[in-house]
């Protein structure tokens, strides 16, 4: 097969999909914008599950699956075999046939781990020989070394260890951010924003972005400043109107990053979202909302990059009051300068751009 030039470059993103999670979509979506903004002619396709409330948004073309696409082998190898990617990104997805197969069809298999369990299994034998690059998006004081058995396997088959680059997100744009902050009449420094991940999770039964609304309003009571709160495409209700409260129903990437790094602080679920803020170093309040946060908000709390508080209306605001102490934002953002954090968008599309 003829190598492809740069402008015929074709890009599969494989992320786990479902009714609830979205944080491996929204980094496929950010990473296939940056591929777009450095190769302008790529081809983009997406495989989706179509009961994701995304799914039918997606701006580029996407297959859509009747469930995550992990769990549909045959049909992702079809769509492969006829698609025939250049590079094959599956985020924290993907069966060990599925990897091979795009390899086998021609494809740089791109494999994205977000936690220890994950990464150990893109480092078991037979999902390493089907990896080409292993990123992981996790700090490392977080995720730590390898087992010096998986360093062993990697060394027998020549492959690179996994490359941990952090969390993934799109930088912040000035002129988004000032067009934000007219349109909602705010000031830099003088916000506080709140979201609890894609707003369709729930605990005990209780939508986890209503917790975090009424944590706000409380919050705007307290403090006499605007509260923004984005819900998140998944949330399926009507937005709350509260005082002192601004309810979003969804923000690209690329917004709601210009208003986080604006805020004076955040709320935010344990997910992607906490880690882009400490990058950002902007002081934050976690809450683990699923059962893969409570280990990656603990080890942030032990480096005293943030605050936790448990998922209750009384421990929201109580821990949103010590959020609020000049002494406690002071301690919060030396802390966040001193550990690196970084965006880890640039080093994923060297990464590709040295596998083409």
């Amino acid at each position: 097969m003829a190598e492809p030039s740069r402008q015929d470059l074709k890009f599969l993103f494989i992320p786990v999909s479902s009714a609830e999670g979205i944080g491996e979509y929204m980094r496929s979506l950010i990473l296939a914008d940056a591929v777009v903004s450095r190769w302008p002619q790529a081809q983009i396709h997406f495989i989706l599950n179509r009961d994701a409330p995304y799914a039918a948004n997606c701006p580029y073309a996407a297959d859509l699956l009747d469930e995550t696409p992990t769990k549909r082998v045959a049909a992702v190898n079809r769509i492969i075999s006829d698609y025939r990617p250049d590079v094959a990104i599956f985020d924290a997805s993907g069966r060990r046939t599925q990897l091979q197969h795009a390899q086998d069809c021609g494809a740089k298999v791109v494999f994205i781990s977000q936690h220890r369990r994950k990464r150990s299994r893109g480092l078991k034998w037979k999902r390493i020989c089907a990896t080409d690059s292993h990123l992981v998006v996790q700090p490392h004081f977080f995720i730590g070394d390898i087992s010096w058995l998986e360093r062993f396997k990697l060394w027998l088959l020549h492959k690179s260890e996994p490359l941990v680059i952090g969390p993934v997100f799109c930088p912040p744009d000035e002129a988004r951010q000032t067009a934000l902050l007219q349109q909602y009449q705010l000031q830099s420094d003088a916000f506080w924003l709140f979201n609890a991940g894609s707003g369709g999770h729930r605990v005990d039964g209780i939508l986890v972005a209503d917790a975090f609304a009424k944590a706000a309003a409380a919050m705007y009571q307290q403090t006499g400043m605007t509260c923004i709160v984005v819900y998140g495409p998944n949330y399926p209700q009507a937005l709350p109107q509260l005082p002192g409260v601004i309810g979003i129903a969804a923000i690209n990437n690329t917004d709601f990053i210009s208003l986080l790094s604006a805020a004076k602080g955040a709320v935010l679920a344990g997910g992607d979202t906490l880690l882009q803020a400490l990058a950002l170093h902007v002081p934050t309040l976690a809450v683990s909302v699923s059962k893969d946060q409570f280990a990656r908000v603990d080890s942030c709390v032990r480096q005293q990059l943030c605050l936790k508080a448990d998922f209750n209306a009384a421990a929201l605001v109580e821990a949103s009051r010590q959020l609020q102490e000049p002494e406690t934002i002071n301690r919060l953002k030396q802390q966040m300068a001193s550990q690196g954090l970084s965006n880890g968008l640039d080093a994923a599309i060297a990464q590709i751009e040295a596998l083409l």
